[in-house]
């Protein structure tokens, strides 16, 4: 019977795997200095870390130890959203016998320290993370200063949980913290209701999340309106309308990579395994 981080670690592995997975790396397609072998590394690399929130560590430790792991290949920034949406569930399927519930998870959550912001925002020290600029007045809390930051954090007495608030509206790994992992466990369920191999399923469910909502990591990158066209090419592949293969293609060549979906696909493969779903 696997561990709950080996659990974690197969979730990502899972993920990367999925196929056709438009504008992300995946077993068929990647990027010239962004590789499929990347994800591998990485998601090896982020055990030790999913271990420590799972037997309680602080998660602020143990996502920054999954982070400095997860960097160890030379592609730089593979999981991190996967990686900071999963080390919540890991805390709550290590407190919990029956697995991770979207209250375990809010609790995990709502149980974090300045100390837990202090060690996210020294995350941002070992890879480099596509974030947008801060509101006006909130500069010196820019995630990009890293451990620069963190008297800037220490003297307001912000939480990882108060940190997440405030990415929410822009960034969706954020939300699922705030607004209790709802999305996350619905794929959960649809990826356990499908058929079929796993990571066929798993590809299933990015296409309609990508259907569903835009996806702010294609925010960040391209702007409001290319992530609408994004979402809007995603429900003509899920009306049938448009061939997902053609899809990924097109999305590799204008470089649009939705990795906020593929970190939401990588936690509802965790939740889905630690439930009973079999490999």
């Amino acid at each position: 019977m696997r561990s709950t981080a080996e659990n974690a670690e197969l979730a990502l592995l899972l993920e990367v795997a999925g196929t056709p997975k438009p504008g992300n790396v995946d077993r068929h397609r990647e990027y010239a200095d962004l590789r499929f072998e990347h994800f591998l590394a990485g998601a090896v690399g982020a055990r030790t870390g999913l271990r420590m929130a799972a037997e309680g560590h602080p998660l602020g430790a143990a996502f920054l130890r999954a982070i400095g792991g997860m960097s160890e290949q030379t592609g730089g920034n593979t999981q991190f959203g996967a990686i900071l949406l999963e080390v919540p569930l890991a805390a709550a399927a290590g407190a919990d016998d029956d697995g991770p519930t979207p209250a375990g998870a809010s609790a995990a959550v709502e149980a974090t320290t300045v100390a837990d912001a202090a060690d996210f925002y020294r995350a941002f020290d070992i890879v480099d993370v596509a974030v947008d600029d801060p509101p006006e007045g909130l500069e010196p809390l820019d995630v990009r200063h890293g451990s620069d930051a963190v008297p800037a954090i220490q003297e307001r007495d912000l939480t990882l949980a108060d940190v997440m608030a405030r990415s929410a509206p822009v960034d969706g790994v954020a939300r699922e913290w705030v607004e209790g992992f709802e999305r996350t466990f619905d794929a959960a369920a649809a990826i356990e209701a499908a058929d079929g191999p796993v990571t066929d399923r798993a590809a299933a469910v990015f296409l309609d999340l990508l259907a569903d909502e835009v996806d702010t990591f294609v925010v960040k990158r391209h702007g409001r309106e290319t992530a609408e066209r994004v979402r809007e090419r995603a429900v003509a592949v899920c009306d049938g309308a448009d061939d997902p293969e053609a899809l990924a293609e097109a999305f590799v060549t204008e470089g649009i990579n939705p990795g906020t979906t593929a970190d939401i696909v990588a936690g509802a493969l965790f939740v889905a395994l630690e439930r009973g779903l079999e490999v």
